[in-house]
């Protein structure tokens, strides 16, 4: 196991001018970088909450099958197109482990579990949703991003109950090439089987984030980091 996998994950931080109330980690894409969702922190307007710590992970730089084993930020290594049969599981199962170790700093740090948001987009939303739904102490939500559920036959089975009720918000574009609407969908299904809470968005869009997604991601953080 490379070491380099092992290390804590390095941050990008936007902290507010006191002592925060909530904090929100999101976590990129494949091949991209913790600044790509920096101006979440300006664009989502909070205030009613209190002060929010925003957290940007960067994902180790690691070879990728799929892109000529070249060497890029991923959370976990993309073996082919079929995404459900050929998963990295051993990549995936440690990216979870690091993002854990993540929010326990963030509690740590004086903010509860139940004040911290974990989103992600693309492989983010996939680490967002195996590490977020493993966690062991109750999330205020959870966030996916035109993505997918990983390791989706062991989640029943793992999913731990502290998070079997953790609100989440799942969006997905209509016509993204990159992971189709329909495996997005699939995860929606899967939660909505166990019985999680999730409101579902999809658009008009590709492989990306539009502005109505971000004004209906602004209205649901509102509501599950109301104040206490």
């Amino acid at each position: 196991m490379p070491e380099l996998l092992m290390d804590a994950l390095q941050t990008f931080e936007v902290h507010p001018g006191a002592e925060p109330r909530a904090t929100i980690i999101v976590l990129h894409g494949l091949g991209a970088d913790g600044t790509d969702f920096l101006s979440f922190a300006d664009e989502m307007k909070l205030a009613a909450v209190g002060p929010v710590r925003w957290v940007f992970p960067r994902a180790p730089e690691r070879a990728v099958t799929i892109n000529g084993g070249h060497r890029m930020r991923a959370w976990y290594d993309i073996l082919g197109t079929d995404l459900v049969r050929r998963e990295d599981e051993g990549g995936l199962r440690e990216s979870f482990a690091q993002v854990h170790a993540l929010i326990d700093r963030e509690v740590a740090r004086g903010v509860p579990a139940n004040r911290i948001v974990l989103g992600g987009f693309s492989q983010g939303c996939a680490i967002t949703l195996g590490a977020g739904l493993r966690y062991g102490q109750r999330l205020a939500g959870l966030v996916g991003m035109s993505g997918y559920m990983p390791l989706a036959a062991a989640l029943e089975a793992e999913r731990h109950d502290a998070n079997a009720l953790t609100p989440l918000f799942l969006a997905h574009g209509r016509s993204d090439p990159v992971v189709p609407l329909a495996r997005g969908a699939a995860a929606r299904d899967q939660l909505q089987a166990l019985g999680q809470p999730l409101d579902w968005h999809d658009y008009p869009m590709q492989h990306s984030v539009c502005i109505e997604e971000v004004r209906d991601l602004q209205r649901w953080l509102l509501q599950v980091l109301q104040p206490a």
